[in-house]
């Protein structure tokens, strides 16, 4: 079987590096943050490259974290001793509990739900009405597919709204033509209209919520409108180029889409049980400021009553994607890694930030937020750049709400357009798992929303964010 030379370079580097950095001394990273750069770079390769499938290097950060980091690692002894006895080791539960994490049972929930639309032609249904005002043309309809999978996830989770509209879109693609790029224009069309959406509104992303917060620690209070007075007109501006941009990406061959999807609801009593569920979970996952009750535990109603109901048997619960629940394990566990060996904290230091003035420093961090959240979770990467931003530009950006609140937004919501690469966030992992994009499909969007993200960001911070606060 032929190697490519990507993945043989690919598989090098990645072990090199794992090999390598754990006996090497840079100034100011701990022992076990040695380890930690090495299951990094390792991880940032592999994904990269792919000598093994991507979900597999997944499995394969986490079982190297537990093996050399955590608190039953092979050389927890020497990293302690190294370490001058204050080495706080992460239990290895944490670890494997990130296959467990809470955004994982979300996937679950949806899995599930887009599983039984599907079974119950409820996902033929919803595409009928969702997208028949778009009328016959193809550019019109992925325009249509990410409109409305922007709004849904300004208002619920973005995993949970792409793998709902992962049902409306299926349908859209299965008689399309393997060929024409139109059947990867709708599917990426989804995870761009999600992340981008999700920007709108504090509870649209976590990213958002990690920004107000921190804001709020510091006396600067974001009021739910004001954060939507802010963003809601940079997201359809950046739906709108995004959209124009993959049109051209990826154009479609056919100049003329019949929308003709036939049949009714059906009127079973294991369908309307399924509508049930279906309105009431997205019902509470849209209302989740409301009742408090997160995301995560609503997502187990689709997973415990389709079941209990008849609607899903066990050969549907098999025919999950499971492997993309271990590909996003993989990122999240690596997010634990790199806070609690003090690794992103040291990688953040090598910059001198006080070198730069006040427009760079927003801008060095901004760059640096995206690349980081294009490897690790959106959250983590606001989680951990946003207090040192606050830190380093608090004394520089001058008096008021405003002045602090505006660097601080760029910084968070520059995060979020970080979709390079299937585990930069959930919704690209969703996407891949349906066949119809590849990695280079991915990237290729990524870059493209990456850099309209960028810049349209700086410039609504420095022209038109002044003038609304």
């Amino acid at each position: 079987m032929k190697f490519p030379i990507k993945k043989i370079l690919g598989l090098l580097l990645g072990l090199g590096a794992l090999c390598v950095f754990p006996f090497c001394e840079f100034s100011g990273l701990s022992p076990a943050g040695h380890i930690s750069l090495g299951i990094f770079v390792f991880a940032a390769v592999f994904w990269i490259t792919e000598p093994i499938p991507i979900y597999v290097t997944s499995l394969a950060v986490i079982f190297c974290q537990v093996l050399l980091l955590s608190d039953q690692s092979i050389f927890l002894d020497a990293i302690t001793r190294l370490s001058g006895g204050e080495y706080d080791a992460p239990k290895y539960q944490d670890f494997y509990g990130t296959l467990a994490h809470p955004i994982l049972i979300l996937f679950l929930g949806g899995f599930s739900l887009a599983k039984a639309a599907e079974k119950y032609s409820l996902d033929r249904n919803l595409t009928r009405i969702l997208l028949k005002p778009f009328g016959t043309s193809p550019t019109r309809v992925a325009l249509g597919v990410m409109l409305v999978t922007g709004i849904l996830s300004a208002f619920m989770s973005n995993t949970a709204t792409t793998a709902m509209m992962m049902t409306v879109a299926l349908p859209i693609v299965a008689k399309v033509p393997a060929s024409d790029p139109f059947r990867r224009l709708v599917a990426l069309s989804i995870p761009v209209g999600a992340n981008i959406g999700g920007i709108a509104t504090p509870i649209g992303t976590p990213p958002n919520a990690v920004a107000i917060a921190a804001l709020a620690k510091q006396g600067t209070v974001v009021p739910f409108s004001t954060w939507m007075m802010i963003a809601t007109p940079l997201v359809v501006v950046a739906l709108l180029i995004s959209w124009w941009g993959m049109c051209r990406m990826f154009k479609p061959q056919l100049e003329r889409f019949e929308l003709n999807i036939e049949g009714q609801f059906k009127t079973s009593p294991r369908a309307i049980g399924l509508y049930i569920v279906f309105a009431l979970t997205v019902g509470l996952w849209v209302t989740e400021k409301m009742h408090h009750i997160p995301s995560a535990v609503v997502a187990f109603l689709p997973m415990v009553f389709l079941p209990a109901l008849g609607i899903l048997d066990k050969q549907d619960i098999r025919s999950h994607a499971w492997e993309v629940l271990w590909l996003v394990a993989g990122g999240i566990s690596l997010g634990i890694s790199l806070r609690n060996t003090g690794l992103a904290e040291w990688m953040i230091s090598l910059v001198s930030w006080d070198a730069f003035s006040p427009f760079m420093l927003i801008l060095l961090f901004a760059l640096v937020g995206f690349a980081v959240g294009n490897l690790i979770s959106h959250t983590v990467s606001a989680t951990i750049l946003v207090p040192i931003a606050i830190a380093m530009l608090a004394p520089e950006v001058g008096e008021g709400p405003a002045a602090m609140i505006i660097p601080i937004a760029v910084i968070g919501i520059i995060v979020s357009f970080a979709m390079i690469l299937p585990i930069s966030t959930p919704p690209n992992a969703i996407a891949l798992s349906t066949g119809l994009i590849e990695t280079k499909d991915l990237a290729k969007a990524g870059w493209l929303v990456g850099i309209v993200g960028i810049i349209l960001t700086l410039l609504f911070g420095l022209f038109i964010w002044p003038i609304l606060l």
